[in-house]
């Protein structure tokens, strides 16, 4: 039942315009369902953070002004008869991330209208909107979006406008973004508006990563790949990293995966300059040769436990040069990243939310599983009990991409077959050890990962 501690007040908005902030207090267990069904209503205070509290329970902070008595009683008809729902105050509630990130970007449009009009300028909601209200920090340097600053009056402030938006931001140097170069070397377009250089650094799951941000890019979307990386056992391994970068993979497979030595492969200049000096920050110099060109040309074979193919969209150009470094005796693994697209149209029953034959044929029971599933969700999709369940729709039609990426990967696994067989003479196998999502490219494109275990045929 719902109950309310001594103190809590009334929920009306008048009482929400002070300090503290409304809460629901319930069971960890049963936290998860309430959030969803929160944030799915509007309820849910996104300015504040979900709190634990000492004795285990969980606090969601609450919009009081939007709950209502059926809000209320939809919550409690989704808990066990004797479990209770708490209405409380925070008194102290802590800011969530999002309201935290807000308040740089309140300063800075503050500070610009400042500048506008002591420069005889009108400020305006045009003006406003061409403000950004995010970028990336590296240290004391501000990465802006490419979208921002590009009415006219910016121009005519001069050297002024950079440093009121450096000072309104806590930094020293102010750069900004733009498309990546169609070249082969896909190097970023970023212009320096303040500072001398572009060098920066970036501590990355405890490893130090500095580069030029107008010669090389940083890809913090990566993150959970690289994270993964640095968990796997490469202890008395031989790697080569076919597209290094200034390090993504390479320094991980190094500083935690305890690799034996890395060959890092990249013909980008101001990259490759960047991962000798990454070498060196981590400390692993002594384990790592830096091959810089084009790794087609690389004049290296037989001596890998392990290759690392990490270029997007595809890397299918560097599988003849990953079979032919592959150690002959024993194989390894091939980790190839790959952009991968899911039809949705073609592959599902848009009115219906099943699979078609399409994953009858490559995963036939996962598709009779989410069958079960889409049956056992034709019950309300209104009550916070689906929350445990889920939406059986949509996550069928999750369940498309996961199909065309299996078919990906076993097209993949053949054609490197085939490929092993004509670099070493002889026959292999290939068997498919793990799919990793990575991060959704775009719509209805996905950046995985296929761990491909490869080893000839005795």
């Amino acid at each position: 039942m719902f109950s309310s501690l001594p103190g809590s007040g009334k929920m009306d908005a008048k009482n929400m315009n002070s300090g503290p902030v409304s809460a629901l207090v319930i069971e960890s267990r049963f936290a998860q369902r309430f959030r969803v069904y929160l944030e799915r209503e509007g309820i849910l205070d996104v300015c504040h953070r979900v709190e634990k509290l000492p004795d285990g329970t969980v606090a969601l902070p609450v919009l009081g002004e939007k709950l209502t008595e059926q809000h209320l009683q939809a919550l409690q008809g989704s808990l066990p008869p004797e479990t209770t729902c708490t209405l409380t105050w925070l008194q102290d509630p802590i800011p969530s991330k999002a309201a935290r990130l807000q308040l740089p970007a309140r300063k800075l449009c503050t500070e610009l209208q400042r500048l506008v009009v002591a420069s005889g300028g009108r400020w305006s909601d045009e003006l406003e909107d061409d403000v950004p209200h995010s970028w990336h920090r590296h240290g004391d340097l501000i990465l802006l979006r490419a979208d921002s600053f590009r009415a006219a009056i910016w121009k005519e402030l001069g050297p002024e406008l950079w440093e009121t938006v450096a000072s309104a931001l806590g930094a020293r140097r102010i750069a900004k973004g733009g498309r990546v170069s169609p070249d082969r070397l896909r190097s970023p377009t970023v212009t320096l508006l303040l500072g001398q250089d572009g060098w920066v650094e970036h501590v990355d799951n405890g490893i130090r990563y500095t580069f030029d941000v107008t010669r090389c890019m940083f890809s913090p979307g990566n993150i959970t790949e690289k994270l993964r990386v640095a968990s796997l056992q490469c202890a008395g391994e031989v790697v080569v990293d076919l597209y290094a970068g200034i390090g993504y993979f390479t320094l991980p497979y190094l500083v935690h995966a305890g690799a034996a030595f890395v060959h890092a492969c990249e013909w980008n200049p101001h990259a490759a300059e960047a991962l000798r000096r990454n070498l060196e920050l981590n400390g692993v110099q002594d384990r790592c040769h830096i091959h810089q060109g084009d790794n087609r040309q690389l004049d290296l074979r037989d001596v890998a436990s392990r290759v690392n193919l990490g270029l997007l969209p595809s890397s299918e150009e560097g599988w003849p040069v990953a079979c032919q470094l592959l150690r002959k005796d024993t194989g390894g693994v091939l980790h190839i990243h790959q952009n991968v697209a899911s039809l949705p149209a073609r592959a599902l029953h848009l009115h219906g939310g099943h699979v078609e034959e399409h994953q009858l044929q490559h995963c036939p029971e996962q598709a009779l599983c989410h069958r079960q599933e889409d049956r056992m969700g034709q019950r309300s999709r209104r009550s916070p009990k689906d929350a445990d369940i889920g939406d059986s729709r949509r996550e069928t039609q999750a369940a498309v991409p996961r199909a065309e990426w299996q078919r990906w990967a076993e097209t993949t696994g053949a054609r490197i077959r085939v490929l092993l067989q004509q670099v070493h003479g002889k026959p292999w196998r290939t068997n498919i050890l793990h799919i990793e999502p990575v991060k959704s490219y775009a719509p209805h494109v996905d950046h995985i990962v296929l761990d491909l275990e490869c080893r000839p045929l005795s």
